[in-house]
């Protein structure tokens, strides 16, 4: 690692408490670099100094450093798998669920799994907890206003009863929103929640180092209930599961023991 990036990794971490050594170097450094040079600084201990006295310069850091792709239902037989296997199994034990969807990016996630809930018909209770590093993905996730082409695997039935057309694309409906809170919280620093039944987290650990990942699952399976599930994405699956105390029960799907 050159001296001009490993200085600059301290202090985005002095300004941000972010830790950029626990990201795979070679990936975030070309984003970084690719944001520095757009923005005319010669070096990283220039855009530094300008970070520290631009609030706004640094927001389009974060949201740089971030990766904001994401979609409604991605990978639909995956959620398909959640809504017609793990869902119910959880609904078994208990009619009150306690859902973590982290690194929620813009927001589709946990909407999708909101209308997953509303969809069983059930009378239950339940609450999501959607958070990400990115503030300004977070605003656009509590707007709740998607292009046409976001909602594109959304099922008709849910799109009719959750989506509303209104200028600019199709906003969420009130309904879906409500048992959701959006949260700003850094996977690689701040505490857990625990006691969740359902944890998603997909698509993001990819860009992780191994060892923050390993941290990750540890913290994960720790949060979880006897029986809770973690959801990961189709890139990441967990080699050696029980070293987490999880059990693999559906593709990229990962049960804590009941007992």
């Amino acid at each position: 690692m050159d001296q001009d990036y490993s200085n600059f990794i301290k202090d985005v971490q002095s300004i941000t408490s972010i830790d950029l050594s626990l990201y795979k170097e070679a990936q975030m450094k070309r984003r970084l670099t690719a944001f520095r040079d757009k923005k005319s600084f010669e070096s990283f201990s220039v855009f530094s100094k300008a970070l520290m006295k631009d609030r706004r310069l640094l927001d389009e850091l974060l949201d740089r450093m971030t990766i904001n792709v994401s979609e409604f239902y991605r990978n639909p037989e995956r959620w398909m798998v959640l809504k017609d296997k793990i869902i119910p199994e959880l609904l078994s034990r208990t009619n009150k669920l306690k859902i973590w969807s982290a690194a929620c990016s813009t927001g589709e996630e946990p909407y999708t799994l909101a209308s997953l809930l509303q969809e069983t018909g059930r009378n239950i209770t339940y609450s999501i907890l959607a958070t990400d590093l990115d503030e300004l993905a977070l605003r656009r996730a509590k707007e709740g206003l998607y292009a046409e082409t976001s909602i594109k695997n959304v099922p008709e039935s849910v799109r009719n009863s959750s989506f509303r057309q209104k200028a600019g694309g199709f906003a969420v409906t009130e309904a879906l929103k409500k048992p959701i809170v959006f949260k700003q919280h850094n996977l690689l620093a701040d505490a857990f929640e625990k006691s969740f039944d359902l944890i998603v987290c997909r698509n993001v650990m990819i860009y992780f180092t191994e060892d923050a990942k390993e941290a990750l699952f540890h913290k994960f399976s720790e949060s979880l209930r006897p029986g809770g599930y973690l959801f990961v994405g189709s890139t990441e699956q967990i080699f050696h599961p029980g070293r987490f105390n999880l059990q693999p029960r559906e593709a990229f799907l990962y049960q804590k023991p009941l007992v």
